[in-house]
């Protein structure tokens, strides 16, 4: 893809942008930062000789310098970037703890989001099944998400959280000490974002969503969702009071009001706020919390979390306990506070291919028809697909989708080549959910079973997604359209019948309010569009009947 396609952007080849970026931050920083591309992942060549246990996180790309930035003494050990806002694959983090691992074993730090949760907690099971002791500290800062315990989204914190942590890593404490740590600090911090302009979508090179000129969106997402309601924009000056007012009355409600040590505070760029104006907010959030009797022990203001260009900014406060300032103080080698680099050659390797590790599966002519013509179908449906995730989160569904099928084909094109492709190589929820619905079908299509069997696959597909996803019908999710498509199977319905109680599954999310995924942080805003994961469930449907019965 042309960059010219996206007039304002500069990406040389926005399909292997997120390997770029990090092939150039090694280039930047070729005595700090190693990067292995398949699977993708980032790692840190120097490392505090106390530190013990290794500290690793990841997410989205599009949130730069977190979290890639912070690889180094008294920061991370290893970092996995994503494709954009979307949670890198459990693979990712695997090879990369454990190509770090120490002999304390491996920290994880995870921002509350579905895939991130998902995909990390795999990589989890798979280091322990190795023998690599894991703890995990799960981030969920976001004060516009507080409606409900567990919901709240990860956000700038994280950037906090894992300075506390990479000192505490350095000093030498073990991994159940720094868990305890980690967690207590994330007990201890609140965010809040505001925006003014969405940003940029990378699939269409226009705002995701448009706000008037006098129209502020007040608790947006790291991923650029917007909040709950839009907002007539106040002055500067009261919205960061109002603000201020909403974290501090977080921390109280947490058990943890500023007291006699401070807060430390983050004073984040979403991307498109300048310098001038982040450090001017820092100006007047250190007038307003003194006015409240809060002192601020430590600060640290600029674009740490981004949401790709985002015109807006957040704050973060973290009530300090004793000694929590000396380990935010402490030093760090990192290239978010970089020293310009010598000659050296930047240390990158190939890792992998794909196409070696995963050899094309045995013939299958079932599995490849319908994988065909489930492709075809969503072809012609990925605009519609990215508008409707547009909608209701951050618009990447398409394109992860279309990540799969295109990884399915390496694989050798059949169903079962693309239940590992969605399982191992894609991120986000949609990826490893659709691969376990795929490992459960491809079988059954492949041995020609009757359409009761493909009920039957049908349904353990559904079974999987919920007790790894949590996810019921009625969530508006994809079991929306799967479920009653493997319930008209099993009462001994044709396919065809079971592509239309699909299909009307998925129409029936249009009117249901989200209690899981990215859209659930919306409320009713979603209403009126159906789920782009069920449209794409119900084409699969579809696709099984016109290869197996029509």
């Amino acid at each position: 893809m042309a960059d010219d396609v996206h007039p304002t952007q500069f990406l040389p080849d926005p399909a292997s942008a997120v390997a770029d970026a990090a092939r150039g931050l090694a280039m930047a920083h070729p005595d700090d930062v190693g990067v292995v591309l398949d699977p993708l992942h980032l790692h840190a060549l120097r490392r505090a000789p106390g530190r013990r246990v290794a500290l690793v996180s990841g997410g989205g790309a599009g949130h730069e310098p977190m979290h890639a930035g912070f690889l180094g003494p008294g920061g991370l050990d290893a970092a996995c970037p994503g494709l954009v806002f979307t949670s890198p694959h459990h693979r990712q983090v695997h090879e990369a703890a454990r190509r770090v691992a120490g002999p304390g074993g491996v920290l994880l730090v995870v921002k509350n989001y579905t895939g991130d949760v998902i995909c990390f907690a795999i990589a989890a099971e798979r280091l322990r099944a190795g023998g690599v002791a894991v703890e995990t500290v799960l981030v969920d800062d976001d004060l516009a998400t507080d409606a409900e315990e567990g919901s709240r989204r990860g956000t700038a914190a994280t950037v906090l959280v894992e300075k506390l942590l990479g000192a505490a890593a350095d000093r030498g404490d073990d991994l159940a000490a720094l868990a305890s740590l980690g967690r207590d600090a994330v007990a201890r911090a609140r965010s809040l974002a505001v925006a003014s302009r969405a940003q940029t979508s990378p699939a269409t090179g226009e705002p995701a969503f448009e706000l008037a000129r006098d129209e502020l969106e007040r608790g947006v997402g790291i991923h650029g969702e917007r909040a709950a309601s839009t907002t007539s924009r106040p002055p500067t000056r009261e919205l960061v009071a109002g603000m201020l007012d909403e974290l501090l009355a977080g921390l109280d409600g947490a058990g943890a009001p500023a007291g006699e040590d401070g807060v430390a505070l983050l004073v984040n760029g979403l991307g498109g706020a300048t310098s001038l104006e982040l450090h001017a907010l820092r100006a007047l959030v250190g007038d307003l919390l003194a006015e409240r009797g809060v002192s601020v022990a430590t600060s640290l203001v600029g674009t740490y979390t981004a949401a790709l260009d985002m015109r807006g900014f957040s704050l973060t406060l973290l009530s300090l306990r004793p000694g929590w300032l000396e380990l935010l103080t402490a030093p760090t080698a990192t290239p978010s506070l970089p020293a310009l680099p010598g000659e050296v050659a930047p240390q990158v390797e190939p890792g992998a291919a794909a196409d070696d590790a995963h050899p094309a599966q045995d013939p299958d002519e079932a599995g490849a028809a319908v994988l065909a013509a489930w492709t075809e179908r969503f072809e012609g449906q990925r605009s519609e697909l990215t508008r409707l995730d547009q909608l209701a989160g951050d618009g990447d569904f398409g394109d992860n989708l279309a990540s799969g099928l295109e990884r399915s084909r390496r694989r050798g094109g059949t169903l079962a080549g693309a239940a590992g492709a969605f399982l191992d190589e894609v991120g986000g929820s949609s990826g490893p959910l659709l691969g376990l619905l795929l490992g459960e079908l491809a079988p059954a299509v492949r041995r020609g079973a009757p359409p009761e069997d493909l009920g039957a696959a049908l349904q353990r597909g559904a079974q999987a997604v919920t007790r790894v996803g949590g996810a019921e019908v009625g969530d508006r999710t994809f079991l929306d359209a799967l479920v009653p498509a493997a319930d008209a199977l099993l009462a001994g319905r044709s396919l065809d019948d079971a592509a239309r109680a699909a299909d009307e599954g998925a129409r029936s999310t249009a009117q249901l309010v989200g209690r899981r995924g990215r859209s659930r942080y919306l409320g009713d805003r979603a209403l009126g569009a159906p789920d782009p994961g069920a449209v794409a469930v119900a084409l699969l449907v579809d696709a099984l009947a016109e290869v197996l019965e029509r």
